[in-house]
């Protein structure tokens, strides 16, 4: 089941004096950079106060959001929880005008057949993480396409960049803009315009929050190398939860703050169990890999990503199959042979015709010792064969040497 917004379970923080809205949750999460007025604060207390509707926009420039884009969703879904409204908008139209300032490599054009694509598998990627029943998807080339230049240029003039919001404020009631830190030129355009033009002060606020960047400094991206996709078919769930897995110790429970929905005191409990002698190595950085993965993959992708990584150990339980076999094919070396000749191969010979050895002698010095490994499955003796059981549904081999070294042999039809 995919994951949805439950606003029954996850509920706004509660305190004494009332309820705390959202930005104080956020806040002490670390996730705002700036606001355009603290009067957005007094607009989000209290249960007689109207829930916002909050819009944050992503550019339709790949068929998937990225890394770099999930805390646009994160915020979004605590504006969720806390019962406002939520808007995602495509950039259908901005995407046609070119690249954006401060990119470190220039933005390939887009073929019309190309951004209608990509604003289908964004529009996807959103619903299925925010839940379609709970966030509206909008796309700006639906207003877009009407302006008229002359007009335009009379109303708008030099706030270009804030007509997004002002038609959005306009049209349809939305009062809040959120987005990174990169972002503040056009959300404050935004609320000026609205000012300007409606005049209506104090009613439309901007939020920033800071840019999730990667260990060089630059922000993870859709042009740059390095990219992690949301989108299961661009990134498969186990790839993305190997990811978390890595996070250094110094960045995780920074990351468990603003990538996941645990309670505060959790997370400090976290905190304080890293510093306990006997504390297990990674144990923080798989809670991170879980929850995030549970919140774009769902619990299905989760339990895919949990099953893959489970087989890359030797010796495990998990029966390998077809699917957990290709989430864990590219972080394995690979090598082919034709049906015929794998069948009834001694496993020692399988072993050196794949290159996971050098030798069979080599070979034979591990297994004795109790380290090679068929599907997981420690090999016990020499005379071993491959027969027609241990090929996974007749395409698949997994060769293991110890923990680490592994070959993955695809099995092609005899012709």
């Amino acid at each position: 089941m995919r994951n949805s917004i439950l606003l029954s379970v996850v509920k706004c923080l509660q305190s004494s004096s009332g309820r705390h809205n959202v930005i104080d949750i956020l806040e002490e999460r670390g996730l705002i950079e700036s606001l355009t007025s603290e009067q957005l604060r007094h607009a989000c207390s209290g249960p007689s106060v109207p829930p916002l509707k909050v819009y944050c926009g992503f550019d339709p420039t790949a068929e998937s959001l990225h890394l770099g884009n999930l805390l646009g969703l994160i915020v979004l879904s605590w504006f969720q929880r806390c019962g406002h409204q939520t808007v995602a908008l495509i950039g259908g139209a901005t995407a046609r005008v070119g690249d954006p300032s401060g990119k470190s490599l220039e933005r390939p054009e887009l073929d019309l057949e190309t951004l209608s694509q990509n604003t289908s598998g964004i529009s996807n990627t959103v619903g299925k993480i925010l839940g379609s029943s709970g966030v509206s998807i909008l796309n700006n080339y639906d207003w877009w396409k009407e302006v008229r230049l002359l007009d335009f240029l009379k109303d708008v003039g030099r706030f270009a960049r804030g007509y997004d919001f002002l038609y959005l404020f306009r049209n349809e009631g939305i009062n809040v803009q959120i987005g990174g830190s990169d972002q503040w030129g056009n959300i404050t355009a935004g609320t000026e315009l609205i000012r300007k033009i409606l005049r209506a002060d104090d009613a439309a606020y901007g939020l920033t929050f800071r840019l999730l960047l990667k260990s060089d400094g630059t922000k993870f991206g859709k042009s740059e190398d390095g990219a992690i996709w949301l989108s299961p078919s661009m990134l498969s769930p186990y790839k993305f939860y190997q990811y978390f897995i890595s996070v250094s110790d110094a960045d995780v429970v920074r990351f468990l703050k603003i990538l996941t929905f645990l309670d505060m005191n959790d997370i400090k409990q976290i905190e304080s169990d890293m510093k306990r002698p006997g504390y297990l190595p990674n144990t923080a950085q798989r809670r991170l890999a879980e929850e995030v993965t549970r919140f774009v993959h769902g619990q299905n992708g989760l339990d895919e990503a949990l099953k893959a990584t489970e087989a890359m150990r030797p010796g495990a339980d998990t029966k390998l199959d077809w699917n957990t076999m290709q989430a864990i094919s590219e972080d394995v070396p690979s090598c082919s042979f034709p049906y015929h000749q794998v069948l009834d191969l001694p496993v020692v010979d399988l072993s050196v015709s794949s290159g996971l050895f050098d030798s069979k002698s080599a070979a034979r010095r591990l297994l004795k010792q109790g380290g090679l490994y068929l599907n997981n499955l420690r090999v016990e003796s020499e005379s071993k064969r491959i027969e027609p059981q241990d090929i996974v549904d007749g395409k698949l081999l997994l060769l293991s040497a110890g923990k680490k070294n592994k070959v993955l042999v695809r099995i092609s039809s005899s012709s």
